[in-house]
């Protein structure tokens, strides 16, 4: 009787959480059921991997489906997409910037059949994919991150805008990362270009590559090397800054929102066409797009803001003061899901024109 009493208490503990899981997630039940026939789920996360990871095992533990994830750079997934061209290893792709994502639903490798429910959550329009290719979760500012105590002892002032960066006194300074392999280098030069217009704009990253030392693989690779002074200035998004001085005690990280004028990324969550556990996919968007999964964030060292009005804002970003509103209002994230592409084939090969060192050494691909 005992025994019989033990297992009809576990059955109801296992449906409790079950049920808690779909109220918190906000998931239709018979999506969750169609989920967990399929038993798996395949992630490629572009996000840090430590909130990757927290992500993926929490879904697995929400809905018992044997979750597996890769961290790959913006730059790498749509490499690996193409090449496996409509037989997609992965079933969804989480979390980094959005640029890239552009590119794969204008080649036809994401799939926008499902709508999910939580999206009814995202604060603004551009947070979602206009035709529904991706969801956003959150958003981060483009910027500077610079070592306060390295620009004293060089007699340095603090640069305040992208055209600052231009001074003489930077070069060998500067990390930016790879415009192949990362996506935050990607908005750089579609800011770039819509400030100052294209051959302007270009023309400035030339410029500029004259004061960069080297060109990280990942986008958060210039934060990681701030702090420890490696890198003096470095660009990239200030929610990786805030990561440094919060979680790794460099409290001589300065950050800087440019006066002249900067973008933001959105972190979004996508289903690759073809997925092979396509309703694991769309459960997983659901969760994506929940508090469930993007509080966590900042337990993870992410304190990007977040985009959804049910979520919780992290309190290392609000005091910090990277309020989203710092965006430059004339950005036209539409002209630059278009144009991405064409704009970095443009701006690598005028750097390579101009005699610069664009072998692997400076531009890092691992």
């Amino acid at each position: 009787m005992k025994k019989l009493f033990a297992v009809l208490m576990a059955l109801a503990m296992l449906l409790s959480c079950t049920a808690l899981a779909e109220d918190v997630v906000g998931a239709d039940p018979t999506l969750v059921e169609a989920a967990k026939a399929e038993g798996e789920l395949v992630i490629y996360g572009s996000c840090e991997e430590d909130y990757l990871a927290a992500a993926a095992n929490h879904f697995q533990e929400l809905y018992g489906i044997k979750t597996q994830y890769q961290r790959l750079s913006t730059g790498e997934v749509p490499t690996k997409i193409e090449e496996e061209n409509g037989n997609p290893s992965a079933d969804v792709w989480f979390g980094g910037t959005n640029n890239p994502y552009d590119g794969l639903a204008a080649k036809g490798f994401l799939d926008n059949s499902y709508i999910p429910v939580n999206a009814a959550h995202l604060t603004k329009d551009i947070y979602k994919d206009p035709n529904g290719y991706w969801y956003g979760i959150y958003t981060g500012l483009l910027g500077f991150m610079v070592n306060k105590d390295e620009m004293a002892r060089m007699n340095l002032e603090i640069p305040q805008s992208w055209d600052d960066l231009l001074k003489p006194e930077y070069k060998g300074l500067i990390w930016l990362s790879n415009y192949k392999t990362a996506g935050t280098p990607k908005l750089v030069a579609n800011l770039m270009i819509q400030l100052k217009g294209h051959d302007a704009g270009v023309q400035y990253l030339v410029d500029l590559d004259k004061n960069v030392q080297v060109y990280t693989k990942s986008g958060s690779g210039p934060s990681k090397n701030v702090g420890t002074g490696e890198c003096v200035i470095g660009i990239g998004f200030l929610h990786d800054g805030i990561t440094q001085i919060v979680d790794n005690g460099y409290e001589n990280v300065q950050l800087v929102v440019p006066s002249d004028g900067t973008a933001c990324e959105v972190g979004p969550v996508a289903i690759f066409k073809g997925a092979k556990h396509p309703n694991a996919a769309k459960l997983f968007m659901e969760y994506a797009l929940s508090p469930e999964c993007v509080n966590q964030a900042a337990n993870f060292g992410s304190y990007q803001f977040l985009v959804l009005d049910n979520a919780t804002q992290p309190q290392a970003a609000i005091d910090a003061g990277l309020d989203p509103s710092l965006v430059w209002d004339g950005y036209d994230f539409a002209l630059a899901a278009a144009e991405t592409e064409q704009n970095v084939n443009d701006v690598m090969a005028a750097i390579a024109a101009a005699g610069a060192d664009t072998g692997a050494e400076r531009f890092k691909t691992e």
